[in-house]
């Protein structure tokens, strides 16, 4: 897992403000999250071994960040200190329908550099698949990337927060998990639906990608392969916070294909971790573990 490891400051309101707005909020809690070690817990927590690569401030957060992921035997050897920098934070605010924004400040996120990829090359070389995000600098992950795609080690690329990617790190991406927001960035269709999530994922697999799968919320999930393309509907569920669904789907749909699953069966099981997710609170407090997952009964599908 190269990614980035934060402190989220979470307060909850009856809605999100306007652009402009001051609201008066009510609860507030800070969490351990960031979106690489959030999807480090998920896949841990659903039946991965995992290693993560980032960095952290010498402060108390960096210190609480890395005891956690201990906690969840995340091997952490290659979690940098970095003595210039305070550790990461989100500051979310949640909804109380279940609806978030989050505003990340990177910290020692941004220290992640390509000589700390070079230093885990033996490890991405061993690893079932890589995963990286886009909270910590684009070259990092570009070179690390380009480090699986030389070893055959796969990669998926969860382009959050989205920004323009060279052309090079689609043709060496073999999973591409994005939702709605970050495919029209990329691509320039307005996805909102099954149908435009199809033409998102058509124009990015012709850049490269092996396999693209648009996350649709209520809508489901529409995926493309070399050799198949189709939609999943969404499990219906009482959302109460959808702050770790992405990062739970990914790192779901990583432990699951790792196992040998395919891509539909990795997808759902994905799916259903992060419908148990939302309907929890937190980031990594939300995220169920693999025998949670397989005992829940089969959730009803949203009907549209």
């Amino acid at each position: 897992m190269v990614g980035s490891a934060n402190m989220d400051l979470v307060v909850h309101a009856e809605r999100l403000p306007a652009r402009g707005e001051t609201l008066l909020g009510g609860a507030f809690a800070t969490f351990a999250g960031g979106k690489g070690a959030n999807q480090a817990v998920a896949a841990a927590r659903l039946g991965a071994s995992v290693a993560m690569l980032g960095c952290v401030g010498r402060d108390e957060s960096g210190a609480q960040l890395r005891d956690g992921l201990k906690h969840e035997h995340i091997d952490t050897a290659h979690l940098h200190t970095v003595d210039d920098r305070l550790s990461g934070i989100a500051v979310i605010t949640v909804a109380a329908d279940g609806a978030n924004t989050i505003v990340v400040s990177p910290g020692a996120n941004a220290a992640l550099m390509p000589d700390h990829i070079d230093a885990a090359a033996a490890g991405i070389a061993a690893a079932g698949m890589l995963i990286c995000q886009l909270e910590v600098p684009l070259d990092a992950v570009a070179h690390a990337i380009s480090l699986a795609a030389r070893f055959g080690t796969p990669a998926l690329l969860n382009p959050a927060p989205a920004q323009a990617l060279p052309d090079a790190l689609y043709e060496q991406t073999s999973f591409l998990i994005l939702n709605e927001s970050e495919a029209a960035l990329l691509t320039d269709v307005a996805v909102d639906s099954p149908a435009s999530a199809r033409e998102a994922a058509t124009r990015l697999r012709a850049k490269g990608v092996e396999t693209v799968i648009v996350t649709l919320g209520a809508e489901g999930v529409w995926y493309a392969t070399p050799g198949e393309e189709g939609h999943l509907p969404a499990p219906c569920v009482d959302a109460i916070d959808t702050t770790a669904a992405g990062d739970t789907f990914v790192g779901g749909f990583a432990a699951e294909r790792v196992r040998g699953a395919s891509i539909r069966d990795a997808i759902d099981f994905a799916q259903r971790a992060a419908a148990l997710s939302v309907t929890r609170e937190g980031a990594q407090a939300s995220i169920p573990t693999e025998s949670e997952v397989r005992a829940q009964p089969a959730f009803p599908a949203t009907v549209r």
